[in-house]
């Protein structure tokens, strides 16, 4: 039933799950690609939910003061999402991001009332390509603002109000929306918690869905793959760190590695074949089920996360 909500916060999650048919055929494959268009929420990306989950999880333990200034590490979707929340909840915000990073989301940041901070990348790194060594030179900016500033650190890689956030949310509405006609579930990971929260969540309800981990082609370090290529077009994630907190004891039936021109070709095939306009990790997330769906679970249903929009990358060659 629609009804007026007492804030755009109040918008977030609820988004739909739509049958990629169309790409299969196109593709050739057996089997239904089922994707979560997460790239409608209000910040266009599924980081909304956690940093929702982050900042109410602040609130109900009393580790976040009124007016309390928030700090975060970003690759731009994180911060996004907390800029929308911190906004509504009267949080002064601070977005600290690498310049490897397209320039969309740093801009959409700064319009939301974030305070954008932008930190070189190593040298020899290339713009558009993040590093886990980039990140590192994030997380200690971060770090010093934070204690600078007497702030809250919302910590994405370590509050559990990530994970939570899809275990709740995310991973109960797929399986509610696919009547729980689900095989499998495939997902891109960054700090994980997308990946961690919607498997527990649906082996909870299925101990027999398999579920997947999806990193970049040579930066695969939750797979225990050498790491030969820590550079990569894939923003958001594959930033080579083999011990992420949100994966302790959560089940892993695989690792599947795609490469970046890929993602880049299937998230222009997204576009152009079922008119859902993603990012780079979007058409990874495909890409890993097409590839399942050409193998061991040919004819099978298989679940993915469509994580922001393509808008956010207009200044990048994923559109050129």
């Amino acid at each position: 039933m629609a009804e007026v909500l007492n804030s755009v916060v109040d918008s977030i999650g609820g988004t739909p799950l739509v049958r990629l048919d169309r790409l299969t055929a196109q593709a050739g494959v057996r089997g239904r690609i089922l994707a979560k268009l997460e790239y409608l929420n209000p910040g266009f990306s599924k980081k909304d939910r956690a940093a929702l989950g982050i900042i109410e999880e602040a609130e109900r333990s009393g580790a976040i003061k009124p007016g309390q200034t928030v700090v975060e590490l970003t690759s731009g979707n994180m911060g996004t999402g907390l800029a929308i929340i911190c906004a509504v909840r009267g949080y002064p915000f601070v977005a600290v991001m690498s310049k490897g990073n397209s320039e969309e989301r740093a801009r959409m940041m700064t319009a939301l009332g974030a305070e954008v901070i932008l930190v070189d990348q190593l040298p020899g790194s290339v713009p558009g390509q993040v590093s886990g060594g980039d990140l590192a030179l994030v997380e200690q900016t971060a770090k010093a603002v934070a204690a600078e500033r007497g702030a809250y650190r919302a910590d994405q890689f370590h509050r559990d109000g990530n994970w939570l956030a899809h275990y709740r949310g995310t991973g109960p509405e797929i399986w509610d929306a696919s009547h729980g006609a689900v095989d499998a579930f495939v997902d891109f990971i960054g700090s994980g918690g997308t990946y961690a929260g919607v498997a527990r969540a649906l082996k909870e309800r299925n101990p027999l869905i398999k579920c997947f981990i999806v990193e970049p082609k040579g930066a695969a370090a939750a797979a225990g793959e050498p790491i030969t290529q820590s550079e990569h077009p894939i923003q958001g994630g594959g930033y080579t760190m083999p011990d992420l907190a949100f994966l302790n004891n959560v089940p892993i039936d695989g690792y599947l590695q795609v490469s970046g021109d890929e993602a880049r070709q299937v998230t222009r095939l997204l576009a152009r074949s079922e008119g859902i306009f993603g990012g780079f990790s979007s058409g990874a997330n495909v890409a890993a089920a097409l590839r399942l769906l050409n193998g061991d679970q040919s004819g099978k249903t298989i679940a993915v996360v469509i994580c922001d929009s393509g808008l956010k990358y207009l200044s990048t060659d994923l559109w050129s």
